[in-house]
């Protein structure tokens, strides 16, 4: 009742937030808008157009076209209320026809208020479309410029000549960076900053303290947890931890930045390195745990891949490196180095030193740190390429199998960039270079953390067995994966603009049979419907455990009524959150008429077993708890779903019947009106017995039993007479049929005793063999013997010392003289 009370509370709750959100919004100003657009039409044709400006006028643009989605919605409900009142008029009369003189006025007013409402969101729609249309035809104009640069063609980095630019320009750099340095020792002085020293030393000081004795206590901090937690919490405690290995470093490396920073000594030379070493650090301690925590020289709880230790060493190893070159790769894309691929876009802000460096550096010094990341990126795709899935603890083969395949992708990609870099497409090499580096980490990121949800399963589990492999951790894996979709896209160069524009058109859904499928409808539905369902279940809850055990139905009529109840609510609450979801039916209907041909053909044999189901409720041939033989077994009735019924036979195995079945074919229903039933006891008796005693003693046995009904009486029949017995045969109804095994079992031991004490003996098979020619079992085809070694016999001589065999009779050869064959019988 609680649970029922909880989902009507949640009801309300939804619809009441429904309907404020559909309240009515603010009109946008339009005539502003007029011209504005006006302003980004010319704008956007105009050839002189920098990057900036397209960039500022995409964002403005934006705005207005989020005002417009909203304007779409002004008078949305007194736009329903008219609809309802026109509803409420009936139909338009057709072509022909009249109405009453009062409801076509009353109908041409509406229509005409209708219409006034209306136009707010028509002419919103209008500007959406204007101003969607604009912020298109700016993102293709940027691509248009992106593809170019990317496509940039920069000096190779192997000729000669672009060796010697690029020393040309490291030698100039290095005179910028040391007249900078010159320029600071004449124009400071130790009173200028002796006062901002204090605090430059406190922050040095606390950042070694956190670089190297923190770094080293954090690292071993996982360990030393470990022993101390319990043995479901320690992989959750050990994950948690492992995460202090980039914060406190970071720590300490923004306390050595700002340190730098408190002296006021940074010139425009140094600022930009300054600007970019946090998130150089953060690559690299990132990278550096993730290379610890997934190829662990030793795992302190599990491995999360199964891989030789060589290979998982080799693998920290790379990633360790490529930590480094990918930092080294940051700093200078970001102070010195444009072209850096997809990280920098055309129109952005990028503070580097105050030099202009050549193509022919640009080109040398990104192919320098792109050989330097190859070498350790290949290695580690080597490595990840003889992953073997079939090696994997049961549950992990699909992570086995992404990494080796991106593995193998890895070799490929590098052996690209540096071919493209070599021959001078430097922007493009980088493009394809560092992106695939990232989204490598970002597989592997994904590996730990769905490991981290499993283990956070089975903590709150209490480490239940089977908790980390079930089926709601790898539920909430996938969530995590459709989650990291977006970081994929700004890894390959998506923009917080381009992520918004794909959002928009997650939000409008897509159009399926005349049905807008969105995020919001689906949502709705599955609020509504889970509401709904939980209500059905409260109701078949109070029914099964209150309401029903107190009416005079039986069991199975009480498992009838439960069920029918979650039928009905369950299709009750699918038609709700239908409607609430504003799914139009009619449309539904359309498409499940479309599928109607499908579902006649291959579901056939489901719906049958669904109507069946239905009828069985109805009807109630077969109960749960009925004692049924059907198809060939037979045992108890235990429950009865939607498609099929399941059985428990007598040696308690579980035999599940379809519904079709227990319609369509013939079954034995033992207790359905009632318990009693009949048993036969077959009984037999040697030749010779006295058949009106067998009878009496018989008749007494059965009668002894207290489960024998009087009415009708038991009876014994005489059935005839056997190839060695004279049958007899027990018939008697008993009081609960159920009990028949038990009833035969014990009438048959009694049967026996009696027999041995009436003297009534039981029959066993008996045969008379006649033999063809006895002459030849008693040698009178063998050679003479002499006279005084044969002895006469009844039939005939035979050899002195032989013995007739007592289980053979011999005939006299002398009756059957002159009869030929006839003594064959």
């Amino acid at each position: 009742m609680l649970r029922t009370f909880l989902a009507v509370w949640l009801t309300g709750l939804f619809l009441s937030a429904t309907s404020l959100a559909a309240q009515d919004v603010a009109t946008p100003d339009y005539t502003v808008w007029e011209s504005r657009a006006s302003q980004a039409e010319a704008l956007v044709e105009d050839p002189d157009v920098t990057d900036q400006q397209l960039t500022d006028l995409r964002s403005e643009l934006a705005d207005w076209r989020k005002k417009f989605r909203a304007g779409e919605e002004v008078n949305a409900t007194r736009i329903a209320s008219v609809n309802e009142q026109l509803k409420a008029l009936g139909p338009a009369p057709g072509e022909g026809e009249t109405e009453s003189e009062d409801v076509a006025r009353r109908r041409a007013e509406l229509q005409d208020l209708l219409s006034k409402l209306q136009a707010p969101q028509l002419t919103a729609v209008e500007a959406f479309s204007r101003a969607d249309a604009l912020i298109h035809q700016i993102d293709r104009l940027s691509d248009a410029r992106q593809a170019l640069e990317l496509a940039r063609l920069s000096p190779s980095p192997l000729r000669p000549a672009s060796l010697a630019a690029a020393a040309k320009d490291s030698l100039q750099l290095l005179e910028g960076f040391g007249a900078e340095a010159i320029e600071i020792g004449k124009t400071s002085s130790w009173s200028n900053i002796a006062p901002r020293l204090p605090q430059a030393l406190a922050y040095l000081i606390a950042a070694i303290i956190l670089l190297t004795y923190g770094r080293h206590w954090v690292r071993s901090l996982p360990s030393r947890l470990s022993v101390h937690a319990s043995e479901y919490s320690r992989s959750v405690v050990v994950f948690v931890v492992s995460l202090g290995q980039i914060a406190l470093p970071m720590i300490g490396v923004y306390l050595a930045i700002n340190a730098v920073r408190a002296t006021g000594l940074a010139g425009p030379w140094t600022t930009p390195f300054l600007d970019a070493l946090p998130r150089a650090f953060i690559i690299f301690f990132a990278f550096g745990w993730l290379g610890r925590q997934l190829f662990p020289r030793q795992a302190i709880i599990y491995d999360t891949l199964t891989m030789d230790k060589s290979h998982r060493n080799r693998a920290r190893r790379m990633l360790s490196a490529l930590s480094i070159v990918f930092a080294i790769h940051h700093v200078a894309s970001m102070t010195l180095l444009p072209q850096s691929g997809i990280y920098e876009r055309i129109g952005d802000n990028v503070t580097r030193v105050p030099f202009e460096v050549s193509d022919a550096f640009v080109s040398v010094g990104h192919f320098a740190i792109l050989l330097l990341g190859a070498l350790p990126l290949f290695r580690l795709g080597s490595t990840l390429r003889k992953l073997d899935a079939g090696k994997s603890i049961h549950g992990r083969a699909y992570r086995h199998g992404v990494l080796k395949y991106s593995g193998m992708l890895t070799r490929i990609v590098v052996a690209v960039s540096v071919l493209l870099g070599a021959l001078g497409f430097i922007n493009f090499a980088n493009t394809l270079f560092w992106p695939w580096t990232l989204t490598l980490t970002l597989i592997c990121v994904l590996v730990l953390m769905q490991d981290f949800i499993a283990d956070v399963y089975a903590l709150l589990k209490r480490g239940e067995e089977g908790a980390r492999d079930g089926l709601i951790p790898l539920l909430l894996g996938f969530f995590l994966i459709l989650l990291s979709v977006p970081l994929f896209l700004i890894i390959w160069g998506a923009r917080s603009a381009e992520l918004s524009e794909y959002w928009s058109a997650v939000i409008r859904g897509i159009s399926v049979g005349g049905i807008n499928l969105s995020p919001g409808v689906v949502l709705t539905f599955l609020i509504v419907f889970a509401i709904g369902y939980s209500i059905t279940r409260g109701l078949q809850g109070a029914f099964r455990n209150s309401i029903l055990p107190k009416t005079k139905l039986n069991s199975g009529g009480q498992a009838a009524v439960v069920a029918g109840i979650g039928y009905v609510g369950i299709f009750l609450a699918a038609v709700i959150a239908i409607v609430s979801a504003g799914i139009d039916l009619s449309s539904l209907a359309i498409v499940a008429g479309a599928l109607s041909v499908g579902v006649g053909f291959g579901l056939q044999n489901i719906v049958s077993n669904f109507v069946s189901g239905i009828i069985l409720l109805i009807e109630r041939p077969v109960s749960v708890g009925d004692w049924i033989s059907a198809g060939g077994q037979q045992g108890i009735v235990k429950s009865i779903s939607v498609r099929s019924t399941q059985v428990e036979t007598f040696d308690k195995t579980e035999v599940i019947v379809p519904n079709s079945d227990l319609i369509s074919q013939p079954v034995i229903n033992w207790t359905r009106h009632n318990l009693t039933g009949r048993i036969i006891i077959p009984v037999r008796v040697a030749y010779g017995t006295d058949t009106r005693h067998v009878e009496r003693v018989l008749l007494d046995i059965i009668e002894d039993q207290p489960v024998v009904t009087v009415d009708p009486a038991p009876s014994v029949l005489f059935r005839g007479f056997g190839t060695s017995s004279l049958d007899f045969e027990i018939r008697a109804v008993l009081s609960d049929v159920s009990a028949g095994l038990g009833v035969t079992s014990e009438v048959c031991h009694i049967i026996a005793e009696r027999f041995a004490e009436e003297g009534i003996k039981m029959p066993f098979p008996q045969q008379d063999i006649w033999l063809r020619n006895p002459e030849a079992l008693r040698g009178d085809a063998m050679p003479e013997t002499p006279a005084e070694t044969r002895v006469a016999t009844p039939g005939g001589s035979r050899p002195q010392g032989s013995t007739d065999d007592p289980r053979i009779t011999f005939d006299d050869p002398g009756e059957d003289a002159g009869e030929g064959d006839g003594g064959d019988r």
